[in-house]
């Protein structure tokens, strides 16, 4: 099933995420970014502080 309202300013392929659309979009309007370390030098650092778990 396709979604009717994914944002596609915002790509996600985050498939156990609430938010995210089949179509690898996000459906929010606006998404939180965030980082889980002190001095972030890759992007494995940073987290979609959006998450919320299906």
């Amino acid at each position: 099933m396709k979604c009717t309202n994914e944002n596609k300013s915002i790509r996600c392929s985050v498939e156990q995420c609430r938010h995210h659309c089949t179509t690898n979009f996000c459906t929010l309007d606006t998404v939180s970014i965030g980082t889980h370390e002190p001095n972030p030098t890759e992007p494995k650092c940073v987290d979609c502080n959006s998450f919320e778990k299906k």
